[in-house]
């Protein structure tokens, strides 16, 4: 059953009254890989590579404001040791003079989105969500399987993770996601999530999602659902 509702949980809001969560939802699309336009997806996370720059100026890397905002939002629920933002990991390795290679058309677009803005960025299967996607504090145990595990690593009490009715979609909010809903090249219809922490983090955000819906317009030849943006006022969209 595809998921219909995404509802952000009031322990979220609790942790972070000033979050902002942009949606967007993707459908009907083709995922597989093409050389077709591997080559312009190669230009494209190299330029974005280029322009993450702006973000990772200041030494050491941990005091870059993008990298420090994002710590200290992680020191606001129970965590693994060592689990960081996906912002944070996409940037350490562009610093760190990591070429990105094109590896599917939706995740070279969505890597360089956060490249050039400093922002997280994931994008579900919503064919493989059940229920509705939830954003909130796990009660613990909800069953996680990240990719190539074999064995279950379910969810802390007290971590902030997305989940549905079978159990984590991404822990730690945006640290790791479930193989069990992640794009693969068989991925038709999908769901964009972005979280921002303050005004700054937002007003990026908003420039990302919108170069993002016509990139994938572009790529794609099909188009985007509108941006959903929630709040603590608007916690919910279907």
């Amino acid at each position: 059953m595809t998921m219909k509702q995404v509802v952000i949980d009031k322990n979220f809001w609790t942790t972070f009254p000033d979050a902002q969560i942009n949606l967007m939802w993707i459908s009907d699309f083709d995922n597989h890989d093409t050389d077709e336009n591997k080559a312009d997806r190669q230009q494209l996370l190299h330029d974005a590579t280029v322009a993450s720059e702006q973000f990772t100026k200041v030494d050491p890397f941990r005091d870059n404001p993008v990298v420090a905002e994002w710590r200290d939002a992680y020191q606001q629920f129970k965590k693994r040791k060592g689990a960081r933002s996906s912002i944070e990991a996409l940037l350490k390795r562009a610093s760190q003079g990591h070429e990105f290679t094109p590896i599917e058309p939706l995740v070279d677009v969505y890597n360089s989105i956060s490249l050039r803005y400093g922002v997280p960025l994931g994008i579900e299967d919503r064919d493989k969500i059940v229920g509705d996607l939830h954003l909130g504090l796990a009660q613990g145990g909800e069953s996680f399987f990240p990719l190539g595990a074999e064995a279950d690593d379910p969810a802390r009490e007290g971590e902030m993770i997305y989940y549905d009715d079978e159990g984590a979609v991404c822990r730690s909010l945006n640290w790791r996601e479930a193989q069990r809903t992640m794009l693969t090249e068989e991925t038709t219809n999908g769901i964009v999530v972005m979280e921002s922490m303050n005004a700054d983090q937002a007003a990026r955000a908003t420039a990302a999602m919108t170069e993002l819906r016509q990139l994938i317009q572009h790529y794609f030849g099909i188009v985007p659902g509108e941006i959903k943006t929630l709040t603590q006022d608007h916690p919910t969209v279907d």
